[in-house]
């Protein structure tokens, strides 16, 4: 039994160690944290973002810079929504934190019909809320728990049901410049965050307003993936590692890559003496 433990406790202190590692050069690859910078973390109640509180909380004690962090719930207002939990938990970090109530839930319900995705609308209304709240609290970057897996399933959404070649990048300025999000978890898988938060047993709560619906896209695009990754392993990977590098001349965007400007040189068909 001893044994089991000691290996246990070695097996986490790697994968923790390796979360670690991830978060902080995908904050320095993409310039995501700077000196000064007051960074709102939002937290949902599920494993990403508990993860993600938790890497940034040990980084901000190691790291060469000083930065604040400041944790934001968005309390929807969904039917049994456990209101203490998350209180609680951040209570005893010490760590400042809001917690931000607004029926989005109501909204959300009244105007999407049943049966119909919820995700697009919600989505949009916690967008706008959180932004609002940045304002207020003087906040200069918002950190998201997205993580790679999301980013790659993304990019497929895009693709089959957008007709765009585009993901969820992870360092992005909001349409009105005001803005800047960050995804610290874009190098981080979703199997060892689940292994990670579980061996941290963070009170997740379950979204019960998106997260109960079964015929969402973004779920029969998961189950495509995971397919994929189950035959050919390392291939949600390297499907991540395309999005950095890209050429666009290989690509048919005319906006992107000046294809009407290509010409022949001069010099192609002279034969070589």
């Amino acid at each position: 039994m001893e044994a089991t433990k000691t290996r246990t406790s070695k097996n986490f202190k790697k994968l923790q160690a390796r979360l670690r590692g991830q978060v902080g050069k995908a904050i320095a690859d993409y310039n995501m944290i700077e000196a000064g910078d007051r960074v709102m973390v939002c937290l949902s109640g599920g494993k990403d973002s508990y993860t993600m509180l938790d890497m940034l909380l040990s980084l901000q004690r190691k790291a060469p810079i000083e930065f604040e962090l400041l944790a934001v719930n968005l309390d929807q207002k969904q039917p049994g929504f456990p209101q203490q939990v998350l209180p609680e938990y951040l209570a005893s970090l010490n760590l400042p934190y809001r917690i931000v109530e607004q029926d989005t839930y109501s909204t959300v319900t009244n105007i999407v019909p049943e049966g119909k995705t919820m995700c697009g609308l919600c989505s949009r209304l916690r967008r706008g809320i959180l932004y609002r709240v940045a304002t207020e609290e003087g906040i200069n970057k918002i950190a998201l728990g997205h993580h790679r897996d999301d980013i790659v399933e993304t990019l497929f959404l895009n693709m089959f049901y957008g007709g765009k070649l585009k993901a969820m990048p992870p360092k992005l300025l909001s349409n009105d410049g005001q803005n800047i999000v960050i995804r610290p978890l874009a190098y981080c898988t979703e199997t060892e965050i689940q292994k990670y938060a579980t061996v941290r047993e963070f009170p997740i709560i379950p979204c019960n307003l998106c997260g109960s619906q079964e015929n969402l896209q973004r779920v029969q695009i998961k189950q495509m993936l995971q397919t994929w990754e189950r035959e050919t392993p390392g291939r949600i990977n390297n499907l991540f590692r395309s999005l950095q590098n890209v050429t666009p001349s290989h690509l048919a965007d005319t906006e992107l890559f000046d294809f009407a400007g290509l010409s022949q040189s001069k010099n192609a068909h002279q034969k070589n003496p």
